[in-house]
This record gives structure tokens, C-alpha cells and sequence, in this order.
């Protein structure tokens, strides 16, 4: 069903009046068949026509479990690490019936998914629950667990409960509760945090349940949790104007840092001695709260270890403390110039090295260290070298090697497509993944094995059990066949590559071309954009590139890009560096230089028409290209938009703006540039936002409001940051259709 009320279409209608004529033939696909094709290929609707794209492959006792063949008439089989050969365990033909036996809903198209097995027990996914089959095959629902209230102790005898802001002990027998602290309060509350406007709306209470934050120690004696103190931090007031069942709006009171704010909550580490109740603040700093969630804070080895951030990401540390005698250490402490890019730097204990790992961009690029127990802090041995990034540690042996996730080391190879390596303390490094495609791996618990699932944007999906000692190709699982999808015309998209404006920086796109592509016409652009430098835009695997929205977007006639300038992350700290308190520009010419490119080697590109699309960053990016360079960039669909920083979520702003004075934000923000809006400008957002507030979409209406630039503005009522449901896709596609296309939607259907 599409949604469209007659007045949206006429002012679609009334909109074509000030767009330039259009002077190529129009395509010979009428606008009824393109949108058929836009909802053929939309989230969701690509995946039961490439068959094993996504196998369930995943280690339970005994090996692999892993899902092969077409939907309902699939099977369930075990792969045996040891010697690559699966035996099966069930058939999607004899289980359907069985499973609507016992109850399951399956629908008309059959979808079982495995999900555990052990003990000769299968468990499976289908209907909207859990499954359990027997050796003897008899079915049975799984009962949904029950959400625990608190923390157990080791020996099961009690729980920590939050009430009223304090935490509790509760014997688990009886049932009787004895305070451990007295003193919480809203501004200052033990072991919970401040909930999100989300959860409260789900309650309908600004006091929802909150999952309590508190870890016992090994002899069950004492807690280790947080003190968490609001420090002045500004309260919101969130309306939910339109609640279900109600006709009267609901208001909530929350607190959410924002960038730039003076005052943030702070998380302050304690101890809690649970047969006295004494509370002892541990001797570190609190830590800043950029966002709801616990402070990085755990035991290991008797003693806690604490990862702390100075507001700003100007320093980080890694400490541990004595409880016995609350002094503590700092074990890793990692402080750039600008800033510490936490997306690109990490800090892993590592007790079975007998210290700490650190990724660290101290040479510009992500690079491993390992620095020893009571070594300098500051200093560590380099174990990794290079232009290239270790994204993750996925695995530490007992005195090692370690295992670790990185892009960009190969030669010749996509600097996005991911590998797993082995690095040994004497820096010896070994590729266990040596195919130039991009590798999803996922470890075993022991990491001797790992399941690779092998691609690249334009490469089926290969899904392979290999050794996690050289890599060794133990058995190909199978092998995604998307054959049915290519019979439906579906066009595969296209990676592209050039160089900057420097001659010397590669910078990478994707190309995405409506199905029955043909290149003697003259197609519109559309950029599908995410600019954020905690991320890049670049889809490495063949799964993301084709089920993704912009294959979708494309079929109403248009070619759909995706583009990485610099400003993004995971090619070294000096291709990102630029987007330091820079958010506002950083990006945009290389995202032009590039279309300029395409448009070299591809003459059908029509660059006087190009559109862009995105959400949440990606919104603040739409908005800002439609502003900054509107020349270029004539028409933009805006979703759950930051357009205003300081009114975002602390942490991401400030990851790359650091400590910034209020010109800088002023200047990032998409409201000072609203006067320049020439071309057709769609701000989307949900009215329970509680990621990014409404109020960023807001602000940056009434901006275009006082300086009398027409725009549209939708708000999704009882919607969160996740704004992707029919009707705004079909504001999208109408948008983009009367504006970039110069055609008229097609008519309603029901």
C-alpha cells in the first residue's frame, strides 16, 4: 500500500514549477513499472532471491551449525571442524510441519533459522520465536526466559536490586531486601543510569526499569559499580504528542548530554562492601557521560580495571586498582595531538600477556602495541608497521599470538576489504585470509577455528570453515547463488575509484543503476551519503551492496552513489584529520571531485540534476550539501538529522570536535548556512527521537523559516531515530521523483 494524501500531491505538483525543462526523452519505463521495481527491490525484499547469502553459520559444541538451500526446502547440518564433512540434523520440509504442530505461525514463505544445538537438541528460529527439537524429533515452544531483577551473587544466594535510586541486597530464598546505600538520589544514583526518552515512553514512566550496573567480586564480598551524579547537567522535556490510546499528549523529563554543554554527568567508580554497606569512592577520576551507558569498569584477577576519557578525547587511560588498598595504577595512557580518535584507538588487558594491547594511531595509522605490566605507560613495543589499520583484537592465546582484524595492508587490494591476522610478540605477522576480497570473520571460543565469510561488492559470498592456526580452507559451507535476483534484471553495482585533487589520494564510491540500465540515456544522480569520520560509507561485502536501500532508490530512474572523501575513517589519521572541528566542510569538494570523475567515464551521469539522501550524520550531511554547495547538489531528503551539534548526543560530536569554543559550533552548524538553500530541501524526523532530538529538524525549519526559504517539513509521529517505514519511504521516492525527475508520482493503489 502506498501513503500519499491528496494535498502532498499537490504540493509535489505545485514544486515543478521552478525546476529548469528537461530536455532529454523521458524513460521509456513508465513511473507505475519503476515504482514496482523501487518496492521489488526495497529492505528485506532481495534476500529470498540469492540463495545461502547468509548461511546462520556459527560454533555451538561439536562445530558448526549452519543452514544450506532455498527457503523451505533447506537443511540444518553440522560441519566437524576437524575434518571439514557435515552430517545433517534436519529438513526444512519435515520440520515446517511439525513446528505448525506445536503452534508456529510460519506464514507462506517457510524461514527456519538455526540458532543453537548441543546435547542432541536443535533450537531454531521460525514463526517469531524459539524452537527446540529433540534427538527423537519432538517439538517444543522455547519459553521466553524471564528478564532477571538484579545481579546474582557467585554462590546464588543473593541479588542487587536498584530501589529508589539506591542498591539493594535481596536474598534470593526470601525475598528480603537490605539497603546497601541510603544516600541516591535523581542527581546522584547508584549503579543505574539515566534512561533513554525511548524507554520511558515504553513504560510510560520516567522511572522505567533500569538493568543495574554492578559486578560482585570473586569471593562474593564486594560490588564494584558507579556513582552516577547529573553535575548540573541540563534536564529535556520530550513530548509524545499522539500516545496510542490516548488523545492527550505525554510529557518526560530526561537528561541527555549534549556536545559543547559546560556540564555533563559524571561517572565516579566505587566499591561497596556488602555485609557493612560502606561505600569508597575508588582513587580515579570520574568519567565524563557522553551518552547513557555504564562506565568500562570490570574485575580481572582480584583487582578492577577502569577505562577512563577526558572530556574532549584529549587523553585516555587505562588504570587498576588495589581494592585492599584503593591505589591505583595507570597501566596505558594514550594522549594526540589534536585529539584520540576512539574508533580508530582501543585498549585491551590482556592478563594473558601479562599486560596490555593497545591500538594506537601515534604513527598516524592504527597500528598494535604491547606494553608490559609496569612498563611506562606512555610507551609499549610496536607490534605491528605500516600505511595500513588493525581495527580489532579478536583474540589473545596465552602468551600469544593475538589475532586482529585489519584493512589496508595489501597491495593492490581495496583498502576497505577486511582481513583477519596473526601477530606474534616478536612482530611477525601472518594473513590467515590471503584472498583479495573482503573477510567476515567470526572466532571460535578457543580460536582455533574461524567461519570466513568471503566477498566483495560485486563477488558472491562464499561462506568457509578455515583453521584459525594458518588459515588453512577446512570446508566451503556454500556458496550464495544469486541467480534468481539476476534473472529479475537487477544490476549489479559497480565499484569506483580515482584520485583526489592531490594526484596522489585514492578516494572510492559505489555505483548503483536501476535494473535494464541503459546507457544511451541520461540518468539524474542521487547520493546516498555518510560522511561521519567514527565511519566510512564504503559497503565492503556483496551482501551489504546488494540488499541495501540504494538499489531501491535507484529504480525510480535514477543512478544512486555512495562516495568516501576524506574527513572518514580507517585510512589514517591524516585522511581524517581534516574533519577536525570541520564537520561543516570537510568532505563536500571531494564528494564533487568525484562525481566529476564518474561523470568523465560515464557521460550518461547527469550532473545538473543530482539529489542526496541520508540519515541521523547522514541527515546533517544532506542538509549541509544542499546549503553549502548548492550549485551542485539540487534537491535533498534529510532524515533524524544532527543539523545543529550541540544539540546531538555528546560523544559523537565531540569525537571530532574535541573541546570546541561556541564560533566553531555555530559554524558547523547547518542553521548559519540555512539563507543559502536555492534548490528543494526535505527535513524528516521522528517526534520521540531520543538518539537525535527533534529539535535538530526544528531548529533548522525555523532557520529557513526566518530567512524565507520554502522547504518541507514531516514529522513521524510516535517515531524514533530509525524513521524507515512506508510512508517515508514514499516521501522519499515522490520527492526525489517530482524534483530531480520532473515526473508526477504515480497514482495511489490500494
Amino acid at each position: 500500500m502506498r501513503y500519499r494524501s491528496i494535498a502532498l500531491a499537490l504540493i509535489l505538483a505545485a514544486s515543478t514549477a521552478t525546476l529548469p525543462a528537461i530536455v532529454h526523452a523521458a524513460p521509456a519505463v513508465s513511473i507505475a513499472d519503476r515504482y514496482a521495481a523501487s518496492d521489488q527491490y526495497a529492505p528485506g525484499k532481495i534476500d529470498p532471491l540469492i540463495i545461502d547469502l547468509d548461511m546462520q553459520a556459527r560454533f555451538v559444541k561439536g562445530g558448526v551449525l549452519y543452514r544450506k538451500g532455498v527457503k523451505g526446502k533447506g537443511v540444518i547440518l553440522l560441519a566437524d571442524p576437524a575434518t571439514g564433512a557435515s552430517r545433517e540434523l534436519a529438513q526444512d520440509a519435515a520440520l515446517a510441519p511439525k513446528l505448525t504442530a506445536a503452534g508456529a505461525e510460519l506464514g507462506d514463505k517457510v524461514d527456519i533459522r538455526p540458532t543453537a544445538y548441543g546435547d542432541g537438541v536443535l533450537t531454531v528460529a521460525a514463526g517469531g520465536k524459539e524452537w527446540t527439537i529433540d534427538a527423537a524429533g519432538a517439538v517444543t515452544a522455547k519459553a521466553r526466559p524471564e528478564k532477571a531483577d538484579g545481579v546474582v551473587s557467585p554462590d546464588g544466594k543473593f541479588r542487587i536490586v536498584s530501589r529508589n535510586y539506591n542498591l539493594w541486597k535481596a536474598e534470593v530464598a526470601t525475598g528480603k531486601e537490605t539497603p546497601l546505600t541510603a544516600d541516591g538520589s535523581y542527581d546522584a544514583r547508584y549503579g543505574i543510569n539515566y534512561p533513554l526518552l525511548g524507554d520511558m515512553v515504553a513504560a510510560n514512566s520516567e522511572n522505567p526499569d533500569m538493568e543495574v550496573g554492578a559486578q560482585w567480586s570473586e569471593d562474593g564480598k564486594q560490588i564494584l559499580t558507579f556513582r552516577l551524579s547529573r553535575n548540573g547537567s541540563y534536564i529535556w522535556h520530550g513530548v509524545q504528542p499522539n500516545p496510542p490510546g490516548s488523545q492527550f499528549p505525554r510529557e518526560f523529563t530526561y537528561v541527555y548530554p549534549t556536545a559543547g554543554a559546560v556540564n555533563v554527568p559524571q561517572s565516579q567508580p566505587v566499591l561497596i562492601d556488602v555485609a557493612t554497606g560502606k561505600v569508597t569512592d575508588l582513587n580515579v577520576p570520574a568519567v565524563p557521560l557522553l551518552w547513557p551507558g555504564n562506565p568500562a569498569l570490570w574485575w580481572e584477577n582480584g583487582q578492577v580495571i577502569y577505562e577512563w576519557q577526558a572530556r574532549g578525547y584529549g587523553e585516555l587511560k587505562l588504570y587498576a586498582i588495589d581494592p585492599a588498598t584503593n591505589v591505583a595504577t595507570v597501566r596505558v595512557r594514550e594522549s594526540l595531538k589534536p585529539i584520540v580518535t576512539v574508533t580508530s584507538t582501543a585498549m585491551v588487558s590482556a592478563p594473558q600477556l601479562k599486560g596490555t594491547l593497545v591500538i594506537s594511531e601515534r604513527s598516524g595509522w592504527a597500528q598494535l602495541y604491547y606494553v608490559a605490566a609496569g612498563s611506562d605507560p606512555n610507551g609499549g613495543q610496536r607490534l605491528t608497521q605500516g600505511d595500513w589499520e588493525v581495527t580489532n583484537v579478536a583474540h589473545i592465546a596465552d602468551g600469544g599470538p593475538v589475532l586482529v582484524g585489519g584493512i589496508g595492508r595489501e597491495p593492490g587490494v581495496n583498502p576497505y576489504f577486511r582481513s583477519l591476522y596473526k601477530v606474534g610478540l616478536d612482530g611477525a605477522i601472518a594473513n590467515l585470509t590471503p584472498e583479495p576480497l573482503d573477510h567476515d570473520v567470526t572466532l571460535s571460543e578457543d580460536a582455533a577455528w574461524f567461519i570466513d565469510r568471503m566477498s566483495s561488492p560485486t563477488e558472491p559470498t562464499r561462506t568457509l570453515l578455515r583453521s584459525g592456526a594458518d588459515g588453512r580452507i577446512v570446508a566451503e559451507l556454500g556458496r550464495a547463488d544469486p541467480s534468481a535476483l539476476l534473472a529479475t534484471g537487477f544490476t549489479m553495482p559497480e565499484v569506483f575509484e580515482t584520485v583526489a585533487d592531490d594526484g596522489k589520494t585514492k578516494l572510492y564510491g559505489m555505483i548503483y543503476r536501476p535494473k535494464n540500465f541503459d546507457p544511451k540515456k541520461k540518468y539524474p544522480v542521487i547520493e546516498n551519503v555518510y560522511t561521519g569520520p567514527t565511519t566510512h560509507r564504503f559497503e565492503e561485502s556483496y551482501g551489504d551492496n546488494v540488499r541495501g536501500s540504494v538499489n531501491s532508490v535507484a529504480q525510480l530512474g535514477a543512478i544512486v552513489v555512495t562516495i568516501d572523501g576524506r574527513g572518514t575513517s580507517q585510512r589514517g589519521q591524516a585522511f581524517r584529520s581534516s574533519a577536525y572541528q570541520n564537520l561543516g566542510e570537510v568532505g563536500l569538494d571531494d564528494h564533487i571531485w568525484v562525481l566529476k570523475a564518474m561523470k568523465r567515464k560515464y557521460p550518461y551521469f547527469d550532473l545538473d540534476r543530482v539529489g542526496v539522501y541520508g540519515g541521523s550524520a547522514g541527515g546533517y550531511d544532506t542538509a549541509r550539501f544542499v546549503l553549502r554547495r548548492p550549485e551542485v547538489y539540487k534537491v535533498g531528503v534529510a532524515s533524524s538529522g544532527n543539523h545543529d551539534l550541540r544539540l546531538d548526543k555528546a560523544w559523537w560530536p565531540e569525537v571530532s570536535m574535541g573541546i570546541a569554543d561556541d564560533a566553531t559550533w555555530e559554524r558547523n552548524s547547518n542553521a548559519s548556512v540555512a539563507r543559502n538553500l536555492k534548490g528543494k530541501l526535505m527535513l524528516i524526523h521522528g517526534d520521540i527521537d531520543d538518539n537525535v532530538p527533534v529539535a535538530a529538524s526544528y531548529r533548522l525549519s525555523q532557520a529557513l523559516v526566518a530567512a524565507g526559504k520554502p522547504h518541507e517539513l514531516v514529522i513521524l509521529p510516535n517515531t524514533n531515530h530509525a524513521v524507515y517505514q512506508p510512508y517515508y519511504w514514499d516521501k522519499l521516492r515522490d520527492y526525489f521523483t517530482v524534483n530531480l525527475l520532473g515526473e508526477t508520482p504515480p497514482a495511489e493503489t490500494k
